[in-house]
């Protein structure tokens, strides 16, 4: 048996739970209950890029959202964790994150982390990118 419970909330009618970058929460909340027709959204700043992506592998958050430039060191560890145990995270655009050396160390177009149903809320959240 896996130490973590798969939460599919999708359909529950409950709060979309949503972690956030504490400095850099942009239009998120609004982005949201827009997207998924005014459905409740609870929003959580925190920081730690790692700490964000264990909150959504733990099942207490449904999607990790961050609209700025990130750094690639400070999120290759999350992404590695998600997708060991099913989980996917990708930019707001739907691409995989490259992490090689030889390239820009920073990512530019957001992202987002899910462990279910990751194209639905980045088709509905790609709106929020600062980027």
């Amino acid at each position: 048996k896996q130490w973590y419970q798969r939460r599919v909330r999708g359909d529950e009618g409950g709060p979309l739970r949503v972690i956030v970058s504490r400095s850099h929460a942009g239009t998120v909340k609004e982005t949201a209950q827009a997207a998924f027709d005014g459905r409740e959204v609870t929003v959580t700043p925190a920081g730690g890029a790692g700490y964000k992506a264990i909150e959504v592998v733990e099942n207490k958050q449904d999607v990790y959202v961050h609209t700025t430039i990130i750094k690639k060191w400070d999120i290759c560890a999350g992404d590695a964790i998600l997708r060991t145990l099913g989980g996917k995270q990708t930019d707001l655009r739907g691409n995989d994150i490259n992490y090689s050396h030889n390239l820009d160390p920073k990512n530019e177009h957001g992202l987002i982390a899910t462990m279910h149903d990751h194209e639905t809320y980045r088709e509905k959240l790609q709106g929020v990118s600062n980027s």
